[in-house]
């Protein structure tokens, strides 16, 4: 009874991450647009920034959406595919849990940061007011 369970579950999981992969492609977020100097930029600044994630989890699409909407070019490493991945995950960031954004600090330091509202809430923070073109 255990295994069967355990088997409708898995089912389940792979059912409905197809959905939300699905309903996502569908009301995919418009990017903002920045000048190519301004968009320059922040590419630069994103280029120390790591999304771990799972390519099905809504947390992680949820903090992707962000992204995409703002433009953001941040690397997606799938901790759940990779085994690499999810070894600097557990090992270096201290968890395995997803999404976790690797942020690399001006000293060389990282910090690992857990939760998609607190990533989210970053995302914004840093690169929201550095938005459409024309404005700054």
């Amino acid at each position: 009874m255990k295994l069967f369970m355990e088997l409708m579950m898995k089912l389940m999981r792979l059912f409905l991450g197809k959905i939300i992969l699905l309903l996502n492609r569908l009301t995919s977020p418009t990017p903002i647009q920045r000048t190519p100097v301004k968009q320059a930029e922040i590419d630069q600044k994103t280029s120390k920034l790591i999304l771990y994630q799972f390519e099905a989890c809504p947390f992680c699409v949820k903090v992707r959406r962000t992204m995409t909407r703002l433009n953001l070019k941040i690397e997606l490493r799938d901790a759940q595919k990779v085994t690499q991945f999810k070894d600097e995950l557990t090992q270096k960031g201290g968890m395995f849990q997803t999404p976790c954004l690797r942020i690399e600090k001006e000293n060389g330091s990282f910090q690992w940061m857990y939760e998609s509202s607190d990533i989210i809430q970053y995302l914004e923070n840093q690169f929201q007011e550095l938005s459409p073109a024309g404005t700054q």
